[in-house]
């Protein structure tokens, strides 16, 4: 075990060592379902949705790309009626709470359990950041039928 996290601090210094600037412009998106290419590879669990409606107090989230002064980038999750409960991971839903995912370029790379996370790299290009809000049993919240999500694009120049 010891080993094994020795290896991963080592990763992410290597990821950290890298950075690279960045224009960044945002945009929220519901689609139906998950959009073309947007896969959960990677992942064993298939899941599906979870209407919440579009009652008085409906979920919303909101991303925000900083570019990290050292290297990489901080993502920023904003979120409304909605508390992350890592505690409750997988376990039933309660409304309002559960944790998020995080997507890129249509691409799961990991749930969140907070409002910060940092991307250590991405490479030259144009890149689409996208966060779900999924329930405590990983369905995607959605509000008739479309994802509640948001997309911050991400441009990164050549070296």
């Amino acid at each position: 075990m010891k080993r094994a996290s020795i290896c991963l601090a080592g990763v992410w210094l290597s990821f950290l060592l890298i950075g690279f600037g960045a224009d960044v412009t945002s945009s929220v998106w519901a689609g139906e379902g998950h959009r073309p290419g947007m896969s959960h590879a990677g992942t064993p669990m298939q899941h599906g949705t979870m209407e919440v409606g579009d009652g008085p107090a409906p979920p919303t989230v909101k991303v925000i790309v900083h570019k990290d002064p050292k290297a990489g980038w901080n993502l920023q999750v904003q979120t409304e009626n909605f508390r992350f409960t890592p505690e409750r991971a997988s376990a039933t839903h309660v409304p309002g709470e559960g944790h998020a995912h995080l997507f890129i370029d249509g691409k799961k790379v990991t749930r969140l359990y907070g409002e910060w996370y940092h991307i250590p790299t991405l490479a030259p290009g144009t890149h689409k950041i996208t966060v779900t809000l999924n329930a405590n049993s990983h369905e995607d919240l959605t509000i008739k039928g479309k994802p509640i999500s948001a997309t911050q694009e991400v441009r990164v120049p050549s070296r």
